[in-house]
């Protein structure tokens, strides 16, 4: 006689957990690296949870993040899975396109010059 064990149900279609892909962290990366030499922002945190991928942005390591960017795939038929929320929790911008998701940030770059 020979015991098994039983496997748990596969679920179906739904990953264990949500990710950047590597074009859309290379674009996200690439913004990152030009505040950074702008001396705006510092460290970074990805969190890959079951239901969204957050990249957080601080400006120093123990703060609270200055901006999050959201990947929430669920929403990819309404309002679009991109969003940037600010350090209140305000969504600053939301859409299908993250490059122009990310453009909300692109523009606190831009500084009158003296």
């Amino acid at each position: 006689m020979t015991v098994q064990t039983p496997t748990p149900f596969p679920r179906l279609g739904l990953p264990e957990q949500v990710s950047f892909d590597r074009k859309e962290l290379g674009a996200i990366l690439t913004l990152y690296g030009r505040m950074v030499a702008a001396g705006e922002w510092r460290d970074y945190g990805i969190s890959n949870l079951r239901d969204r991928a957050v990249f957080s942005v601080f400006r120093r390591t123990a703060e609270n993040p200055l901006y999050r960017i959201e990947k929430y795939p669920r929403l990819r038929l309404r309002q679009g899975q991109y969003s940037v929320c600010g350090m209140d929790g305000q969504i600053l911008k939301r859409g299908h396109d993250l490059r122009a998701v990310l453009l909300v940030l692109e523009k606190k770059l831009i500084r009158a010059v003296d």
